[in-house]
């Protein structure tokens, strides 16, 4: 890395606080929290419960707004944005991945995937073929008309994966992506995250309590007490 040419920020949280509740009873989940994110970056956010690294992760998702401080994602001032356009950020910018999978139990893997691309308003057969490549980019080409009861754990994973992919996001943000998996399809997961980062530049932030899952990452940014405790480079 050349350090006269940084790469570009894309996630830049400055001075965040997040508090919960008033007076006696207000809750401080994060404590003027600066942390920035580059394109292609790998990151591990880590923590114990209550840390404020689950707070951390919603700001960044668009699923919650700072109390104080400032948050721009590629330049925007996400802040400045209504609710219905930090919406639009979320389906156009972000995919997610989720410890217990979220999938829709009664419809197929494939009409799993392609549930993004509807809200999107993607036409049908266009999004079929999107979908079926997200799945076959998982590994799981062949078990598109399965329904989630019919795969395995590390199976159903994949499944999120793809549908978390099948948008083209800016960035993957995974919430304990390994957390309901042994350890061999946590391996699988790991690699396939691993590969999305650094073949396809996709940006992941990824919050994990298992530090082997988090050594796959570049840095590693522990929380404490709702601030950032320390920065590691692996």
């Amino acid at each position: 890395m050349n350090p006269a040419h940084p790469p570009e920020a894309l996630i830049q949280l400055t001075g965040v606080s997040k508090i919960y509740g008033t007076g006696q009873a207000a809750m401080h989940a994060l404590k003027g929290v600066d942390l920035t994110v580059a394109k292609g970056e790998f990151v591990a956010v880590m923590g114990p419960s209550g840390s404020g690294k689950s707070t951390c992760m919603n700001i960044i998702g668009c699923l919650d707004t700072p109390t104080r401080g400032s948050y721009r994602f590629n330049g925007i001032d996400v802040g400045n944005l209504s609710r219905d356009q930090r919406a639009i950020l979320r389906r156009r910018c972000l995919g997610f991945v989720f410890q217990g999978f979220n999938l829709l139990n009664r419809t197929s893997a494939l009409e799993n995937v392609e549930l993004p691309l509807i809200y999107r308003g993607v036409p049908l057969r266009q999004r079929r073929r999107q979908a079926a490549a997200a799945m076959a980019a998982v590994g799981l080409a062949g078990w598109e008309h399965h329904t989630p009861g019919e795969l395995s754990g590390g199976q159903q994973q994949r499944v999120a994966m793809a549908r978390a992919i099948v948008t083209t996001p800016e960035v993957l943000l995974a919430d304990e992506p390994t957390g309901n998996l042994d350890s061999e399809r946590s391996l699988e997961v790991m690699r396939l995250l691993t590969d999305f980062n650094q073949r396809q530049g996709l940006t992941i932030v990824m919050v994990t309590h298992e530090p082997d899952m988090a050594a796959f990452a570049g840095r590693q940014i522990h929380f404490k007490d709702g601030a950032i405790e320390a920065i590691r480079t692996e």
